[in-house]
């Protein structure tokens, strides 16, 4: 069962149930936005930067911060469903961190992804911006969830979180997509630059930024 909403289509046979017994306040969620676009661990000018490592890196760290998440995430009709419908940049899919923001008393699921949005918009608008030809199908899974099988994106086979994707989302922030024969090679050259990836990564998550000592929704 689908519902659509302009050039993309809410998939629930891929969403999980949204449980999430805490939200943040919308200043809290524009902090959090402006936090990660400046942060230049993230190269979000890199149209092909291994979207699910960003999306990895911010949940993680949301969650050391103590802060509600999960994830947005968009196919086109063409890579889910065999038919017609492409995202930008020729993508099979994208994926982002979401907040769960409380506004004026209802939970709205707002993107962190500076890479296609100068600001914090609903999941549905991001799926729809980033549609080049409809259809695609958006959906929201929990943060802890790194990727789908690639052959079939079946809901209950994904992929959680675990060291190797751990070490795949360090490499992916370094530009390198070790899974790939490419990244492979990069990585015989260049060994160090993951681990300098790392630091950076772990130095942003045991930051404090103050905005975070404001009061949750």
């Amino acid at each position: 069962m689908s519902t659509s909403l302009s050039k993309t289509t809410f998939e629930f046979s891929l969403a999980d149930d949204m449980e999430l017994t805490q939200t943040v306040t919308p200043s809290l969620a524009e902090d959090i936005f402006n936090f990660f676009k400046n942060a230049t661990l993230f190269r979000w000018k890199d149209a092909n930067n291994d979207c699910e490592d960003r999306a990895n890196a911010i949940t993680l760290i949301l969650d050391k911060w103590g802060v509600p998440n999960c994830k947005g995430w968009v196919f086109s009709g063409a890579f889910l469903r065999k038919d017609y419908g492409t995202l930008d940049n020729l993508w099979n899919y994208h994926v982002a961190a979401v907040l769960p923001v409380n506004v004026k008393g209802k939970t709205d699921y707002l993107v962190i992804d500076p890479a296609t949005s100068k600001k914090l918009i609903t999941v549905e608008e991001w799926a729809s911006n980033i549609t080049f030809q409809p259809n695609s199908y958006y959906f929201i899974r929990h943060g802890h969830y790194y990727i789908f099988p690639s052959a079939m994106a079946t809901k209950n086979l994904w992929f959680k979180r675990n060291k190797r994707n751990h070490r795949w989302t360090m490499q992916g922030l370094s530009g390198i997509n070790a899974v790939s024969q490419k990244g492979k090679t990069q990585l015989a050259f260049f060994k160090k630059k993951p681990l300098i990836t790392k630091k950076a990564f772990y130095s942003l998550m045991y930051s404090n930024p103050g905005f975070l000592h404001a009061t949750k929704a």
